[in-house]
Order: structure tokens, then C-alpha cells, then sequence
């Protein structure tokens, strides 16, 4: 059983490669890297620079592997983005999944994992969300994801031996011991570890929401255990286990913005008080899931906390910017 991994050379993706290493199961990864790293990709596993909209390179790598399963990460993201882009997040996110479908059918592959997201929900109403609630999503990135859960739900009828699930992210942070570093340029952790390494100011993007603090308010879950997500589903798609069409996966609590940057001002021993500016375009208040769901049905749940989270995010971005200036000494010297 050979499981392809399309975006396995991103700060996400590499982490799912590790856990199914942990788990025995070999892989392949697609990666075009647009925001992915070739150094992410342990090097024993096959790597396959190519677009998840180039139905050649899609075809080519199914086939040289023998891939018999598929965890779909490549894409774009972030809301705030995809309002001024809607035509790129379309491109990548609806049409790289049409191709991949497309493909997988004509191969008879029978497992599929979506990454999809908490943006499905926009701002939900309820103050912890389950996976009955209907979709609203408040950008062209939460509207691309939804379309993308709606395409392999219909696959499914098509073929009904397609077994799948999508996975519902709420915020990714932290790192495995790997050292895999976040490099988004809109997330808040990296975004704020740029900052502090400038000797700048973090920024919060809207103080003025309807929360305890002003703040968004999110339910952060750490990386590794969201890896480890994946393989779950992944065995449980293989055995013909229960499996539900999506997951929330998150701890099932919220953090506030504020909250965060105190957490990452304690934890790192660099003291400062933020800035608050305008509110970012996209932005929901609010969003918590449940995740009774998946501890029902797949037995997993999050084992690390928000200190966790901020230590091992802080740790790789430490050692990114020492491997940073080695390389810059090298190249001087």
C-alpha cells in the first residue's frame, strides 16, 4: 500500500509524512514547491515535482508508484488572500481536485483523505461547532473547500468503493522534533516569531470582534497531532472501518488572539505588547469545533497543549534562522 501525498513538501504535508514513516506505510509525494520546501522530504521517500492541475504529472505519479491510497493537501490557503484572488484559489484548489478525482477514478483507487477546513463554517452561531452544521463559508478559500467536499462526496456515488473522509482543520501550529517550521507568510505564529527576530512590534489583525477580548478566537491544534490524524483515517479507510464523509480535527477549545501572543510572550521570555490593527477581510470571529466525532469513530484525539504548541513552533523557527545564517556565513566565507 502505497499512499501518495500531494503537498508533502509543506510545513503540514511534511509532517503527515513522518507519521506514516512511524506507521510503516511508504508514500510518495507531489509537490510543485510553491510554498513547499525539496529539504521537507525525507529522502527516502519519492518525490515528483509537479502541479495537482497538470493531469500528466498527476497520471505519471500514480502510476509509477502504485499508489493505492491519497492524502490531498496541495492547494492554496488563506481567507484573507483569497478575496482579492478568487480566480487562483478556484484554479488550485477546485480544479487541482477535479484532476486529481478524475485520475484516482479512472485508477479505481479506493481511499481518499481531503485537508479540508474549519472555513466550511464561516462563523458559525453556536459556540462549539459540530459536522451537521451546513456550510458558510465567508471567503473564496472556504467556498473552494467546501466545493472540494462536495466533488469527492459525489465521486463517491459514482464509485461507490470510493472510501473517503475530509478533514476539517481548525489552526495548525507547533512542530514535530523534526524541525519542520512554519513559513506561511498570514499565519499568526510565524508571523509573530518574524517579528520578534526584527525586534518588532507583533500585530493583532481586529480587536474590536464579539469575544471575550476583542480578539479571534480559535481553536488551535498542534501539527503532530494532526499527522497523526491523517494516518488514522487512513488505516481506518483501508480496513473498512467506520468513517465518516468529515472530521473536525482540533482540541475542542478556544484561544484568543491575545491569549496566544501572552502564551508566546511567557514562553519564550520575550517580553511585549501587541499592537491591534484594522480586521483582515475573511477573518471569522469564532470558530471552536467538537470533536466528539472522531474520538467516537477513529479513537483520536490531541495530546498537546497551547505551551507545546508555542514551544516547538519557537524551537524550529530558532533552528531555521541558525541553519539561515550558517548558510549566509557559508556563502560570505
Amino acid at each position: 500500500m502505497t499512499w501518495l501525498v500531494t503537498g508533502g513538501a509543506g510545513y503540514i504535508g511534511s509532517h503527515v509524512l513522518i507519521a506514516f514513516a512511524q506507521a510503516d506505510t511508504p508514500t510518495v509525494v507531489l509537490d510543485d514547491l510553491s510554498s513547499g520546501f525539496r529539504h521537507y522530504v525525507p529522502d527516502d521517500v519519492p518525490f515528483v515535482e509537479g502541479s495537482i492541475t497538470d493531469a500528466d504529472a498527476v497520471a505519471h505519479v500514480l502510476d509509477e508508484y502504485g499508489v493505492t491510497g491519497v492524502v490531498h493537501l496541495a492547494g492554496v490557503k488563506y481567507a484573507g488572500q483569497s478575496v482579492g484572488q478568487p480566480l487562483h484559489f478556484y484554479r488550485q484548489n477546485v480544479t487541482g481536485m477535479q484532476v486529481l478525482l478524475e485520475a484516482v477514478l479512472a485508477r479505481q483507487i479506493r481511499s481518499f483523505v481531503l485537508s479540508s477546513s474549519a472555513s466550511y463554517y464561516g462563523t458559525p452561531d453556536l459556540e462549539i461547532v459540530d459536522e451537521q452544521e451546513p456550510p458558510r463559508p465567508q471567503s473564496p478559500y472556504g467556498e473552494s473547500k467546501v466545493i472540494s467536499e462536495w466533488l469527492l462526496r459525489d465521486c463517491a456515488v459514482v464509485d461507490p468503493q470510493l472510501r473517503h473522509t475530509s478533514l476539517r482543520y481548525f489552526n495548525v501550529v507547533g512542530s514535530g522534533p523534526e524541525f519542520r517550521a512554519d513559513h506561511s507568510p498570514y499565519n499568526l505564529f510565524p508571523m509573530v516569531f518574524r517579528a520578534l527576530a526584527a525586534g518588532e512590534t507583533p500585530r493583532i489583525n481586529g480587536g474590536d470582534y464579539a469575544t471575550p477580548d476583542g480578539t479571534c478566537v480559535r481553536d488551535y491544534i498542534h501539527v503532530v497531532d494532526l499527522a497523526q490524524a491523517h494516518v488514522t483515517a487512513a488505516r481506518n479507510l483501508e480496513s473498512g472501518g467506520v468513517c465518516a464523509p468529515a472530521y473536525n480535527v482540533g482540541r475542542g477549545e478556544g484561544s484568543s488572539v491575545r491569549e496566544v501572543m501572552d502564551t508566546i510572550a511567557r514562553v519564550t521570555g520575550i517580553d511585549f505588547t501587541p499592537t491591534v490593527q484594522p480586521r483582515r477581510p475573511g477573518d471569522p470571529a469564532r470558530i471552536v469545533g467538537s470533536v466528539a466525532a472522531i474520538r467516537r469513530d477513529l479513537d483520536w484525539q490531541a495530546s498537546h497543549d497551547l505551551d507545546d504548541m508555542v514551544s516547538s513552533a519557537w524551537a524550529a523557527w530558532q533552528h531555521y534562522l541558525a541553519e539561515a545564517e550558517a548558510e549566509a556565513e557559508a556563502e560570505a566565507g
